[in-house]
């Protein structure tokens, strides 16, 4: 799995959830297809008298979501800028050869009161429910920087093995101190919470 195979992903499942956050701080999300993908890349079409644009032009931050039909969640947290005047003819063209339905949606010249974004930079969160254990990880494109998320295990860890009880996935391993894999965890907290020591610790980001 790698950055540009969750973007195949997205490409395969389409529809996309697209979040952002208005003027007064309250989360907004739409449905968009109107997307083209380029191996390390994506730009999507929009009309720029949308509340969408214009939350994207004030801030830019915008996470997507996927899910597949294999139980795989993608999510991208990138920040989309407009793509080069001098491109968006082309972007835009392409967009609607790919998705014939939005001819439909902008007849004619109409399409000329859309503008598209593009996403270059971002880190994209890969979680897959389902195997067992589970599986994530997290992946960059461009210049985007992944968070750190999850928790992990300190040099207080006394080796009781109360996390190893009560961890849903059993991907907490013995050792001193115990080990955490991450990429079969579930963030869930049962080691944070039960540890008699409070050897376990969050780290950074939120889910």
């Amino acid at each position: 799995m790698n950055a540009e195979i969750c973007l195949k992903k997205l490409q395969y499942v389409g529809v996309l959830a697209f979040a952002t956050v208005d003027s007064q701080g309250n989360p907004q999300i739409r449905n968009i297809s109107a997307i083209h993908y380029e191996p390390d890349a994506l730009y999507f079409f929009t009309a720029r008298g949308k509340d969408f644009c214009r939350e994207l032009l004030e801030d830019g931050r915008v996470q997507i979501l996927a899910y597949t039909r294999y139980k795989e969640m993608i999510r991208l947290s990138a920040k989309a800028l407009p793509a080069p005047r001098d491109e968006q003819d082309h972007w835009i063209e392409k967009i609607f050869q790919e998705q014939p339905y939005l001819a439909n949606v902008y007849p004619g010249n109409t399409r000329e009161i859309g503008i598209v974004f593009e996403i270059r930079d971002g880190a994209i969160e890969y979680f897959n429910l389902g195997v067992r254990p589970i599986f994530r990880e997290s992946y960059t494109i461009g210049q985007g920087n992944a968070t750190l998320k999850g928790y992990q295990i300190t040099e207080d860890c006394i080796g009781c093995g109360t996390c190893i009880e009560h961890c849903p996935q059993g991907c907490i391993e013995a050792g001193q101190p115990y080990r955490i894999q991450q990429e079969h965890c579930l963030h869930r907290g049962s080691c944070f919470e039960q540890c008699p020591v409070s050897a376990v610790k969050r780290l950074g980001g939120r889910e």
